[in-house]
């Protein structure tokens, strides 16, 4: 049997990076011919039971990514020695460990710097732990025999930010899990709505991300949302699905301007495919995004999507759906007015995604699993 390894700090059926590393070891685990070895912080329960499957299971220690990168670091570099020279195969995510063989790219931190928000000890510890990251991520990548990129952005990122060869770069886009994201009928949206306890005939909005993040735009999404809520025709509500440390503040924010039945945050949900056949828009003004499993999802479901023209996933929308892609994701006032656009005709937004729709479903979890394995074998 031949080796593989994989590097990734979770490797769950749930999330952006956590679903592709799942589909990744869920295809190698399948294949008898394949010896997978996991190096992981979190892991589906399913693998254990496979006995072509070791788990190396890595510990988080308080909960601390800083804490828990370099034990995993480590170990995977550890174990990255041993198969490769049986003449094995080893996948890591990103900057996460020195393996010298290939790299899976699923984010840049040297393509974003979020804004300091903290001062004194914490900001000077914040800004350590992003030396070390863009120092171990630069070293890594140009490590790597092989630099797998989730998007065209994230490649040009790698290559001119990082210094990488572009001939050792490959996009390989995500897939998607055809069943669970299908494109919801009425009759689907009707059901979700009323296991939901949502109004039949109201319209509403959704945003997936984390709350207390800035690079995922929520809070140019809120000050939009104001404008439109001072509207008095604006009939339409909005959904915010996340957690993060600034979930709390943007409760009591709403609640001070008097949005609360307008805008309602959901906290941390597992039934997102549920949520998206229930809503009529996705709204995502991501400052940065590799690329954006979110959208990719909603679009599955037939829902049309907002995003950002800078993230990964707009590579891949259609010219006629261009009215979609947000400009400046610091601009409210454009967010509203793109909003207004869609809230004029609905229907035929929802139309005009359709065919772009159908084809990036068309695109499976295996179909993803299969590329990458042929693409590091030859």
């Amino acid at each position: 049997m031949t080796p593989w390894l994989l590097v990734a700090g979770d490797i769950v059926p749930v999330g952006g990076m956590d679903a592709a590393n799942f589909a990744l070891a869920r295809h190698l685990a399948a294949d008898p011919d394949v010896e997978l070895h996991l190096v992981t912080h979190r892991v589906w329960d399913g693998f254990a039971e496979n006995g072509r499957v070791r788990l190396h299971t890595v510990g988080r220690p308080f909960g601390a990514h800083a804490v828990g990168a370099p034990l995993i670091a480590w170990v995977g570099r550890t174990w990255a020695a041993r198969l490769l020279a049986r003449g094995g195969h080893a996948v890591v995510n990103g900057g996460n460990c020195r393996a010298a063989d290939v790299t899976w790219v699923h984010y840049v931190h040297a393509a974003y710097r979020a804004e300091a928000v903290t001062g004194g000890v914490r900001r000077a510890k914040d800004r350590l732990l992003r030396r070390r990251e863009l120092t171990r991520e630069r070293e890594i990548l140009l490590d790597a025999r092989l630099v797998l990129c989730n998007s065209l952005r994230t490649q040009r990122d790698v290559v001119e930010r990082l210094g990488v060869p572009a001939e050792r770069t490959r996009v390989i886009y995500y897939g998607i899990d055809p069943d669970r994201f299908a494109r919801a009928t009425t009759e689907d949206q009707a059901t979700a709505r009323r296991e939901l306890g949502w109004a039949a005939e109201r319209p509403v909005a959704i945003f997936i991300g984390a709350l207390g993040d800035r690079r995922k735009g929520f809070d140019t999404l809120f000050d939009a949302w104001r404008i439109l809520c001072r509207d008095p025709g604006w009939d339409c509500d909005l959904v915010a699905v996340g957690v993060g440390a600034g979930l709390e503040g943007w409760r009591r924010r709403a609640a001070a301007l008097g949005m609360s039945s307008r805008l309602h945050l959901l906290g941390h949900r597992t039934d997102v495919d549920r949520l998206l056949a229930a809503a009529d828009v996705l709204i995502h003004p991501a400052r940065y995004e590799a690329y954006g499993l979110g959208v990719h999802e909603a679009l599955c479901r037939g829902v049309p999507a907002f995003v950002s023209a800078g993230a990964g996933v707009a590579e891949r929308y259609a010219p006629d759906a261009a009215d979609l892609l947000i400009r400046d994701p610091d601009s409210p006032h454009e967010l509203a007015e793109r909003l207004r656009w869609w809230r004029a005709g609905p229907a035929g937004v929802r139309e005009r995604v359709a065919a772009m729709s159908e084809a990036i479903r068309r695109r499976t979890w295996e179909d993803m699993a299969k590329e990458i394995v042929e693409v590091i074998e030859r």
